[in-house]
């Protein structure tokens, strides 16, 4: 139960190795889109890349080859996924939320909040990580597609920022 033998310990460091560098030139081949935190596709990438790694190490029933080739597939259709999205929006749509508006100019818009299960606290906090001290000098906050708040600040500028939030225009 604790130890089965020096001949499995050296297989996990042995193939752990050659896995963790295989996956680290696979994902530097495939680019910096490839671990971003940008949508829950990515993540769910990010993640069966992780459940992968973790099998090839632990399972000796799963050759390094196979998990390789397992690393190939969940990275080439990250690839493949994303530059559809690029060019074709109805994809895109399909892989990608939306940004939800949260508040604007001076409204916490209590319905957006709660359907996107944010509540006053967070937004806040968001507020002053990103250095705002005073809601006054807040004209917008949106939820982003990876799940964190921006916030845009007030100025007489027209707030372009803002143009693919779909909230906005009904409160325009």
């Amino acid at each position: 139960m604790f130890f089965d033998s020096f001949s499995g310990v050296g297989r996990v460091v042995v193939v752990g190795i050659l896995a963790y560098g295989a996956l680290i030139l696979l994902l530097r081949c495939s680019g910096n889109r490839t671990l971003s935190k940008m949508n829950a596709f990515d993540f769910i990438v990010t993640v069966a890349l992780g459940s992968t790694l973790a099998t090839i190490l632990l399972s000796d029933k799963v050759a390094l080859v196979e998990g390789v080739a397992a690393f190939i597939v969940l990275i080439g259709l990250q690839y493949v996924v994303t530059w559809l999205s690029v060019r074709s929006s109805r994809i895109s749509g399909l892989v990608k939320g939306q940004p939800v508006l949260l508040y604007y100019e001076g409204q916490w818009l209590d319905d957006q909040m709660r359907r996107a299960r944010v509540v006053r606290a967070e937004i806040l906090a968001a507020a002053r990580e990103q250095g705002v001290s005073s809601f006054d000098d807040v004209l917008a906050v949106v939820l982003e597609t990876d799940g964190t708040c921006a916030v845009v600040k007030a100025s007489d500028a027209k707030p372009t920022a803002l143009a693919n939030v779909s909230d906005l225009a009904t409160m325009l």
